[in-house]
């Protein structure tokens, strides 16, 4: 569905996407992943659609991210697979790095971001949420590592221990992962826990919701204004998340 003005419409689209994405630089772009490895991207608002996916094996999509200062560029997870690319909008596809290997064996990435946020291995990552935790990879796709503060290296070094941090729970699947490309410290986590926000990009964390979320937004002009979706139904926050209120629809289009 699309909302215009007091009304929506119904777009004509596959029913049942598996994974969503769109890119601020890009305004009426979408990109949409199935379970039975199909991809489609639509230049007008989701009115029509072309396949997307010429390369790919065919495998679930899992999940779908464009890269943050890139738009051309797109990663997508595939279920038993691991990340593919593509750097023409979608139009051809390569594998570029296997599934995370946490706990003994590889698992899934069940969502996805890039996140362009300076550190001491340059400035873009993706984030990918597991059913076991967070990790990331920088886009030279060396290695997943950690999610760790800036200092982490140079305290290991020395040999000192590492500053104590507010991690996310253990062991819960991180389902969904939302921020607004221009301000990448603050990442936005939907657990079986609950909502869980970051502002130091993905190091600390604190329970923001503790409801669990089905659907997550964060407006790309506004990395204050983001809205949730959970059993109660439509939630907005103003704050970025610490704050919530039912979502008035006649106010918050």
């Amino acid at each position: 569905m699309r909302h215009e003005g007091d009304a929506w419409t119904r777009l004509d689209a596959p029913a049942g996407p598996s994974a969503l994405a769109t890119h601020p630089d890009r305004p009426g772009t979408i990109l949409a992943g199935w379970r039975d490895g199909a991809l489609r991207r639509s230049h007008d608002g989701g009115q029509s659609w072309v396949p997307a996916d010429a390369g790919l094996p065919g495998a679930a999509i899992l999940s779908i991210a464009v890269a943050a200062q890139a738009p051309d560029t797109i990663y997508a997870a595939l279920e038993g697979d691991g990340l593919w690319r593509s750097e023409d909008g979608g139009e051809t596809w390569a594998f570029v790095m296997d599934r995370p290997y946490l706990g003994g064996e590889e698992h899934d990435v069940l969502s996805l971001v890039s996140v362009a946020h300076e550190t001491g291995m340059g400035g873009i990552w993706l984030y990918a949420g597991t059913r076991t935790g967070l990790t990331r990879v920088p886009d030279c796709f060396c290695r997943w590592q950690d999610v760790v503060a800036g200092d982490a290296l140079d305290a290991l070094v020395a040999g000192d221990a590492p500053a104590a941090v507010a991690a996310l729970p253990e062991g819960e699947p991180i389902e969904i992962l939302a921020l607004a490309p221009d301000a990448p410290q603050r990442l936005l986590a939907a657990l079986p826990s609950g909502l869980w926000l970051s502002m130091d990009a993905g190091v600390n964390w604190e329970q923001s919701a503790s409801d669990p979320i089905s659907a997550l937004a964060v407006d790309p002009a506004d990395p204050l204004h983001v809205i949730s979706a959970d059993a109660a139904g439509l939630r907005v926050s103003r704050d970025g998340g610490t704050n919530w209120s039912p979502f008035d629809l006649s106010k918050d289009s």
